[in-house]
């Protein structure tokens, strides 16, 4: 009875994401239009591929945004370098994942962007590449892909699994949870970021003995290469900001530039010297504070512009992706954003840790609200999470005046970070090849 019900709610699905397809295809149109998809490889996203496929065993990874496609990276390495026969194909949904992940992706992998979730985009997809696997990251659980997988013998796994406090009261409701059951039923293998994401799992029907453990993907900072005129700009940022006290606000969101820039002016009259640097989350974002500041007279530097740090400069906006990890390592402190406004969830702190800053987070943070616990269980010092504006003013005017505590809390992010991410990438590897590659390629 249960099976027929699961069944008939997807059939349903099905129905209506088919004939949704027009319209689909009139709103991939009009973000087009406005810059959203990618100007000439959008009709990705309809399934339509811009590679042949290689002959031989292929394994396709799939990630939504930039913080899950940098996740899965490690893991496509070990799978190149374990296992060297195997084509990988990685996806990705927005424009400026596909911007960051292309230059990092290991030569060889094929990229593409992701097919949207109707019928004839996704059975166009799994028709062209015929994936032996498909390893999905975190919460990216479409009926059409994972139903038309199955349907084929395709092998699934779902890395760095977790359901959002609001998508799982919506999933566990009567109108979808047959759906999401039978959807998880086809999962040989799911590895959770925590027990209560495991324990979510289960609640939702996933079955019991697929629910393995690794750790989070995302406590893993993978080195890469940069350019020499990249390298030269960073030594060069890194002489300007030797002498000044220096911290950054990263991931930033539209409405929280307000509380970084009242920050600022309240620090600056502590602390003339001081360099505000503000990373927002979208590059768009970054121009448009620039151009306010401008407006408004302050001294501004602008990243992409290649502006210097001369004179009255005490912002420095940078609006250009993929270069947190090397500017983290230019600041002592580091104030992860997407988490001072009630509606956001925060960003990963990680990186900042690996860097070796002092890290400071706001209120809102989310499923990210377990790697701040477990780095402040290992030692309180390594995370610092404010209550807002105020409390966030406070600290930063503590770190700036007493360098013992300074030194004390970059030392302990840096230390803890290597002890929770020592070993992530050698567990999910042989979970991987365990319960999935040798299944899918035996």
């Amino acid at each position: 009875m249960a099976a027929t019900k699961s069944k008939a709610v997807y059939n349903v699905y099905r129905a209506l994401s088919h004939g949704l397809s027009p319209l689909l295809y009139l709103h991939l149109h009009w973000r087009k239009l406005r810059g959203l998809e990618h100007p000439l490889r959008w009709p990705e996203r309809l399934g339509r591929p811009s590679l042949p496929r290689p002959p031989g065993p292929l394994v396709w990874f799939h990630a939504v945004s930039l913080g899950e496609g940098m996740a899965a990276i490690p893991v496509i390495k070990q799978c190149i370098q374990r296992r060297p026969d195997l084509t990988i194909l990685m996806t990705t949904t927005t424009s400026s994942a596909f911007e960051v992940i292309e230059k990092r992706l290991p030569t060889g992998v094929i990229h593409q962007f992701a097919p949207v979730d109707t019928p004839s985009a996704m059975d166009s997809f799994l028709g062209h590449w015929k994936p032996n696997a498909i390893v999905i990251m975190e919460s990216e659980l479409w009926p059409n892909l994972i139903m038309g997988a199955s349907e084929k013998g395709i092998t699934l796994a779902l890395l760095n699994a977790r359901v959002s406090t609001k998508s799982f009261k919506r999933w566990s409701g009567p109108l979808l949870l047959p759906l999401v059951s039978l959807m998880l039923s086809k999962f040989s293998l799911i590895v959770p970021l925590s027990n209560m994401q495991a324990i979510h799992f289960q609640l939702l029907h996933a079955p019991p003995f697929v629910i393995n453990f690794s750790g989070d993907l995302k406590y893993v900072v993978e080195e890469f290469d940069i350019s020499e005129g990249e390298i030269r700009s960073i030594e060069d940022l890194k002489v300007h900001l030797a002498l000044r006290k220096v911290w950054m606000a990263s991931s930033i969101h539209k409405g929280e530039e307000e509380v970084i820039l009242g920050i600022h002016k309240v620090l600056m009259q502590q602390y003339p010297d001081v360099l505000t640097i503000i990373v927002p989350r979208h590059p768009q974002h970054g121009k448009e504070i620039a151009q306010q500041l401008w407006k408004d007279g302050h001294g501004v530097a602008l990243r992409s512009r290649h502006d210097k740090l001369v004179g009255d400069t005490n912002l420095y906006v940078v609006d250009t992706l993929g270069e947190l990890k090397h500017l983290y390592r230019l600041t002592p402190v580091a104030v992860i954003g997407g988490s001072f406004l009630p509606n956001l969830s925060g960003h990963n702190i990680s990186e900042a840790a690996a860097a070796g800053c002092a890290v400071l987070t706001g209120p809102y943070v989310g499923h990210f609200s377990r790697m701040v616990l477990e780095m402040q269980r290992l030692n309180p010092l390594s995370v610092l999470q404010v209550s807002g504006k105020i409390e966030l003013e406070d600290a930063l005017k503590k770190l700036f005046s007493d360098a013992n505590i300074l030194e004390a809390r970059r030392t302990a992010a840096k230390q803890v970070y290597h002890s929770l991410s020592t070993g992530i990438v050698g567990k999910v590897w042989s979970l991987l090849d365990f319960q999935i590659l040798q299944r899918a390629l035996s």
